[in-house]
């Protein structure tokens, strides 16, 4: 996401990740730190969703984007649900081979839905705007 920052130039831009040492890579604006879950971690998503929720309702955004992951594809999902925010998913560039699974179901909670790798696009989503990297 970072690597993205540039094009957001001019905006107040808030992040969240479940990496609490990002927080020294983007300075000067908001940060949260949330829980990692997977799946299969049923207490860990509750939490997630409570965090999650609070962050929302605290910053209410008008667009939210992601580049992945389970926690990314709850924000989306709730940003649209709770706040009919703008949602963009930009699906990780590690997954090269087909879209991850978070980024699958995260369609459906999109406005815009991408992936990084051109020979991924397919018609109806997800598409290829280039690679971030």
């Amino acid at each position: 996401m970072r690597r993205l920052q540039p094009a957001f130039d001019g905006l107040e831009l808030v992040f969240a990740s479940v990496h609490s040492a990002y927080a020294d890579e983007v300075a000067g604006c908001r940060f949260y730190t949330i829980r990692d879950v997977t799946r299969w971690d049923r207490i860990g998503l509750a939490i997630l969703v409570v965090q999650l929720t609070s962050i929302l309702l605290r910053e209410r955004p008008h667009v939210v984007v992601t580049t992945g992951s389970a926690p990314g594809m709850i924000a989306l999902a709730l940003a649209k649900c709770l706040l009919r925010s703008k949602t963009m998913w930009i699906d990780s560039i590690a997954n090269c081979e087909q879209m991850s699974l978070s980024g699958t179901r995260a369609k459906r909670f999109c406005d815009v839905w991408l992936t990084q790798w051109a020979h991924l696009q397919r018609t109806g989503g997800p598409d290829f705007w280039g690679a971030v990297l």
